[in-house]
């Protein structure tokens, strides 16, 4: 397993206190795609790092851990 190019993620997904599933459900992703992001075993298109960005009100930055909150 290769690390995440998503580092954020699971602490955004945490914080809210919602499960991948529900994390997919609100953006249109199977859980499935939302575990793979997590685990680095996949990267999501860039459309989809703006709905979570969106979704979580912060950067695409900030979700890809180039950028602090």
């Amino acid at each position: 397993m290769r690390k995440s190019n998503l580092p954020n993620l699971v602490e955004l997904r945490k914080a809210r206190g919602i499960t991948r599933a529900q994390l997919g459900d609100a953006l249109g992703l199977a859980e499935r795609s939302i575990g793979r992001y997590e685990n680095g075993e996949s990267d999501p298109v860039l459309g989809d790092l703006k709905k979570m960005a969106a979704y979580f009100g912060v950067s695409v930055s900030y979700l890809i851990g180039e950028a602090k909150q």
